[in-house]
């Protein structure tokens, strides 16, 4: 049924498609560090994060990388361990976008967590899900090798249908096709040892979109890395019969 429609309504989508494109809101990517780290008292194992992605990586929404997720994240997590973080990400990104830039970069940087944001621009270039999976299964392959990740977070491609820059039906086929490439991510993430798939958690009120109608705002970002945060310790701190005793340990 779904199919019908879409070939049905076909010239009302590309319609639409160009009207966005051609309306949309451009805001920058933040500016500030993309690097750095993050000093905690409390004497527990330094924690390496790579963030990499698309815009929703790189902060688009905000002004500063320290109201982005790469910011919010580190913070949040400085709490408990000195943070090593590092952002790769670029506005327009999609999966083989991302997955050529960290076969570029130079090798001996190993990390202990990854969070993947990708998806949105696969949905808007209408990748398919068996490029999708083969393209994600090459990055999750990439990092395992290279950079030695203990842990791959795949963050859930967000109910595009519910974006407020995009009208309906465009909306709804858009959030349709985004549906279908997080099964994907999902899906990978049973197979795939020390990989997590992140369900899309944050309601998207008013608030919690920039003034484009399509990126995270500020609050959005910090709700995001609330959500990451308390995975990755989670991981970083399982259940342990001596409550007492908090070493860090991963959960393998």
């Amino acid at each position: 049924m779904d199919r019908v429609l879409r070939v049905i309504l076909f010239p009302v989508l590309v319609a639409q498609a160009i009207s966005v494109r051609r309306s949309a809101l451009r805001l920058p990517e933040p500016i500030g560090p993309r690097s750095g780290d993050v000093i905690c008292k409390v004497d527990h194992p330094p924690l390496r994060i790579l963030i990499a992605g698309d815009s929703s990586a790189a902060g688009v929404g905000v002004s500063t990388q320290a109201e982005a997720l790469s910011g919010q994240l580190a913070a949040q997590l400085s709490c408990t361990h000195a943070v090593h973080w590092r952002l790769l990400a670029t506005n327009g990104h999609r999966t083989a976008d991302t997955l050529l830039r960290l076969q570029q970069e130079p090798t001996g940087r190993d990390v202990d967590v990854v969070v993947l944001a990708l998806g949105v621009n696969d949905v808007t270039r209408l990748t398919s899900k068996t490029r999708f999976h083969m393209e994600q299964s090459a990055l999750i392959n990439l990092l395992k090798r290279k950079y030695r990740a203990k842990l791959i977070i795949l963050c859930g491609v967000p109910p595009m249908a519910r974006f407020p820059a995009l009208p309906n039906p465009l909306a709804w086929f858009l959030g349709q096709h985004a549906a279908r490439l997080d099964q994907v991510l999902a899906r990978l993430a049973e197979t795939q040892a020390d990989v997590l798939h992140l369900p899309f958690q944050i309601d998207l009120s008013p608030d919690m979109a920039a003034r484009d109608g399509y990126h995270p705002s500020a609050r959005a970002y910090r709700l995001w890395a609330e959500v990451l945060c308390k995975t990755i310790r989670a991981r970083v701190y399982p259940a342990r019969r001596d409550a007492s005793v908090e070493q860090a340990t991963w959960n393998r």
